[in-house]
């Protein structure tokens, strides 16, 4: 016997799943196909079919395919900034090992900005539709990136305040902590390499070393000194 709360309804949990099983399958179809072929060669149809899903139920949820971009984006954006403070909250609190602390922090940072594919996606798109939707990843770069700046300032103070660190402008340092962190692999991810685990290792530890030489209050010893040890 089938149960009541099993029958179909415009307020029934089943089509409430269905629609949003539906919804998810067409988001994730989408963000793949405008990532392999753009916003212009895009098409709905080609969206359609990897989504298994029909023309139609894609413009009943999305209207039209520059609403579906900005959903799709919106999407990954929200994933990209979880698992971005996500990793801020692993940021060292102590003075202990604090450079192996922090560049296992910074192999984080990079894994989840420059590695992952949500990370890959954003930046691809940035580079090939950020003139046509430009309020789209403004706002992306204000709500995620723009505040890794302030977060690891405020994270950064409270390891000044410990006296573990000499820093007079935060913002400052933590704007070029992330530099440091960045500055080797920028070619790599540029042509859509992923970095191998000992670069990334590599170097956040030459990033690290560097920013521990210019604000800890105990300077850690020239890196090439230490590998020969």
């Amino acid at each position: 016997m089938k149960r009541h709360d099993d029958k179909p309804s415009k307020a029934g949990r089943p089509v409430q799943r269905g629609q949003c099983a539906k919804r998810l399958s067409i988001l994730e179809a989408a963000a793949e196909v405008f990532c392999r072929e753009g916003f212009s060669g895009a098409s709905i149809d080609e969206i359609a079919a990897e989504a298994c899903v029909s023309r139609q139920t894609i413009y009943n949820h999305y209207r039209e395919k520059g609403t579906l971009f900005t959903a799709v984006v919106e999407d990954v954006m929200d994933r990209s900034n979880a698992a971005l403070f996500s990793v801020l909250a692993t940021f060292p609190d102590t003075a202990d090992n604090l450079e192996n602390e922090l560049t296992t922090f910074a192999v984080r940072l990079n894994q989840s900005c420059l590695c992952n594919h949500d990370g890959k996606f954003l930046r691809k798109l940035v580079y090939s539709e950020g003139e046509r939707y430009p309020h789209l990843f403004e706002s992306w770069r204000q709500h995620g990136p723009g505040k890794v700046g302030s977060a690891l300032a405020a994270l950064f103070s409270r390891l000044a305040h410990k006296g573990v660190l000499v820093i007079d402008d935060l913002d400052l340092a933590a704007r070029q902590f992330l530099a440091l962190v960045n500055a080797d692999l920028q070619m790599t991810v540029l042509f859509g390499e992923t970095p191998s685990d000992e670069l990334l290792e590599r170097t956040a530890r030459h990033a690290v070393r560097t920013f521990l030489r210019a604000y800890s209050v105990q300077r850690p010893a020239p890196l090439a000194a230490s590998l020969e040890a």
